[in-house]
């Protein structure tokens, strides 16, 4: 159920009753709204999140009658080091959550495997070839988007894709969100697509549960508009939409 639904700047904040629902009405506003891009332009890019944050919402959406054939799928990041096979890829993870289930005309992967920047460099012009529609995507413990943590975090990047170390906190919510067994097997640095590439999209659904990400949301939506917490650029994006339990939005309550 949705409990409350406000404006602050130019973003939307939808505040739903339960992690369940707050993926379900997430996927049904996506979905609808993928539905009326195909209406009008032959093929859809769209880049996914890969985190256990967005499990209800990756399976409603997966679950839909959209005509995945003419979406193009890419991801926003992915660690540096770990094996091809490994669970904890954000590939590997799109790949079981929904990569795999549906019919997608095209699966760009980000490489984990190859001379980081060399892989940078190939995303990017991919992304440059295909310009971005969607982003679906989640905001980190310290109010990350994709691997913008807020050290490397640059509002006027002028990477499109770009290595990263990543900070302690971030490295600690893999940790706490059943990812790794102990900070010292999460991997030091990543790859991530910057602040600019992710905002350039027409469209961004942020789906956030859990209370562990109670400050990132309220400081997206109550704090300043900078790189303490990247997300907060979504109040200034002219489509963007931040889905929140009650939970994760408990200090937007009060």
């Amino acid at each position: 159920m949705l409990l409350k639904d406000f404006k602050k700047d130019t973003m939307r904040v939808c505040i739903y009753d339960s992690r369940k629902s707050m993926g379900i009405g997430a996927a049904e506003e996506a979905v609808a709204y993928i539905k009326d891009l195909l209406a009008n332009k032959e093929e859809v890019n769209i880049i996914f999140a890969a985190a256990p944050s967005q499990n209800e919402f990756l399976e409603a959406v997966a679950s839909s009658d959209i005509d995945w054939t003419r979406v193009n799928a890419f991801h926003m990041d992915e660690y540096i080091g770990l094996p091809k096979d490994a669970p904890q890829g954000f590939g590997n993870f799109l790949r079981r959550a929904i990569f795999e289930k549906v019919p997608f005309k095209s699966v760009s992967y980000l490489n984990g495997q190859i001379e980081p920047q060399r892989a940078c460099e190939e995303y990017t012009r991919l992304l440059v070839e295909n310009p971005v529609d969607v982003v679906f995507m989640g905001i980190g413990e310290n109010g990350h988007i994709a691997f913008n943590d807020p050290h490397v975090a640059h509002f006027d990047d002028s990477e499109v894709v770009k290595v990263v170390d990543l900070d302690e906190k971030c490295r600690r919510q893999q940790v706490n969100d059943g990812c790794f067994a102990t900070i010292d097997d999460v991997p030091t640095h990543a790859m991530t697509l910057t602040i600019p590439t992710l905002v350039k999209a027409e469209r961004l659904f942020c789906v956030v549960p859990a209370a562990t990400k109670a400050w990132a949301v309220n400081e997206t939506v109550n704090g300043t508009i900078d790189e303490h917490c990247p997300a907060s650029i979504m109040r200034l994006h002219p489509a963007a939409t931040l889905y929140v339990d009650s939970d994760s939005g408990k200090m937007l309550l009060n």
